[in-house]
């Protein structure tokens, strides 16, 4: 029983200091401002404890993005975007659009990429009713009111990878071969 004791305060402190020496980061805001009841209805803040209401994280950088030739950095997270988000022109397979990402030569850079769903999930305004047409007034041309492609792979059915709608925010998946949908290329930044 001492061993079994002994054994479970050490996992326990193990623990415990593991989750001490985690680092924090500093989330943006999201952008809402408004406030809504179940029904979708929308409603008074104060009080409701909704991110309207309570307006954690920091601030953006103003200006968020920055544009430079065909190229639009976002100063929030670093990541160099095409300026055109209709690149090559058209909806493609998955398969295509992990082609032409990996093949693209813009800017003076060859290491462009599909996006994961979290990093296409960034560029989302919670606040606009239409993310794509927010993005355009940004310095991005061609945003569609469409879904584009992230990197991401379905977990549960890796024939699948996840998109998210550029009006809407909305994230789904769909098939690698025969979905098309469109594509936004992406490189490391900072």
């Amino acid at each position: 029983m001492k061993n079994r004791i002994l054994s479970l305060t050490v996992i326990l402190l193990f623990f415990v200091s593991g989750l001490a020496l985690a680092g924090t980061v500093n989330l943006p805001k999201t952008g809402q401002k408004k406030c809504y009841d179940t029904a979708g209805n929308q409603i008074p803040c104060p009080g409701t404890g909704q991110d309207g209401a309570i307006q954690a994280g920091v601030a953006p950088p103003s200006p968020r993005f920055q544009v430079n030739g065909d190229c639009v950095t976002d100063t929030l997270t670093g990541l160099m975007w095409a300026k055109n988000a209709n690149l090559p022109n058209g909806i493609r397979t998955w398969y295509q659009a992990v082609d032409d990402c990996n093949n693209l030569n813009l800017c003076g850079y060859t290491d462009w990429r599909l996006p994961s769903v979290n990093e296409l999930e960034s560029l989302i305004n919670r606040e606009e009713a239409n993310s794509a047409t927010w993005l355009s007034s940004q310095g991005f041309t061609n945003v569609q009111a469409d879904n584009y492609w992230s990197s991401t792979s379905y977990a549960f059915y890796p024939d699948d990878a996840w998109i998210v709608g550029m009006w809407n925010g909305r994230v789904g998946y769909n098939y690698k071969s025969y979905g098309s949908y469109y594509v936004w290329p992406v490189r490391a930044g900072q």
